[in-house]
């Protein structure tokens, strides 16, 4: 009876589970689950369409290309005033033969701090100086597209005028047999740009027929 009581008593003292550290072990001695190490490396990425997959960094938003906000519409710039522009009369380099001027340009510049629009062909009348109440409008036959003409403070437009041309000598003859025609000054009137009434420095205006042939106004100076 001594013999199978001690027998008895060794087999429970080796039973699994009586020593408290070694019953939350795995087999392998590894921790049960992973854990996050001491040297702060991130964890690995979220798989797409997984938790917060979907999340944008704050202030995320697809850029818009420059100039969209405007690309359907701009603002729209203002005729140039007559009191905002300054007009000068001269000869042109490129005229028909004959006795007379023959053809002038007028130029255009903007006074004004702002941008303002020039377009069209003019109208031209001869006047007395300081007469624009007497003028006397010409035939004119504009020639060539009149695209609209920005200008910028500073910035020039030119206008040129051909008069069909007197010939000969002393005071001339026209062709068609009428009388030539001279004025001092030269009234040229811009669409919506008002009149402004221009004398030549080296000379008076010789026309014949009260015709003349005008361009639109142009960024491009004439010759």
């Amino acid at each position: 009876m001594a013999t199978v009581s001690a027998a008895t008593l060794l087999m429970t003292a080796c039973q699994p589970g009586d020593d408290g550290a070694d019953s939350t072990a795995s087999p392998s001695g590894a921790p049960a689950s992973p854990t996050v190490s001491s040297t702060g490396s991130p964890k690995p990425a979220t798989s797409p369409g997984g938790s917060g997959s979907s999340a944008k960094p704050a202030g995320d938003s697809t850029p818009k290309a420059p100039g969209s906000a405007s690309a359907t519409s701009t603002p729209t710039t203002k005729t140039c005033a007559a009191e905002s522009l300054k007009a000068f009369l001269y000869q042109a380099d490129v005229r028909p033969d004959g006795t007379g001027i023959g053809a002038v340009i007028a130029e255009f510049t903007n006074m004004s701090s702002t941008t303002c629009a020039v377009q069209g062909h003019p109208t031209v009348a001869g006047a007395p100086n300081g007469s624009p109440e007497k003028n006397h409008l010409l035939a004119v036959t504009p020639t060539g597209s009149a695209p609209k003409v920005l200008l910028a403070p500073g910035a020039k437009a030119w206008v040129k005028v051909t008069f069909v041309q007197v010939q000969g000598e002393g005071d001339g003859y026209c062709v068609s047999g009428s009388d030539p025609v001279t004025y001092p000054t030269l009234v040229v009137a811009l669409p919506s740009g008002g009149a402004h009434q221009l004398a030549l420095d080296d000379g008076a205006l010789a026309e014949c027929d009260d015709k003349a042939t005008v361009t639109a106004v142009t960024a491009t100076k004439p010759s």
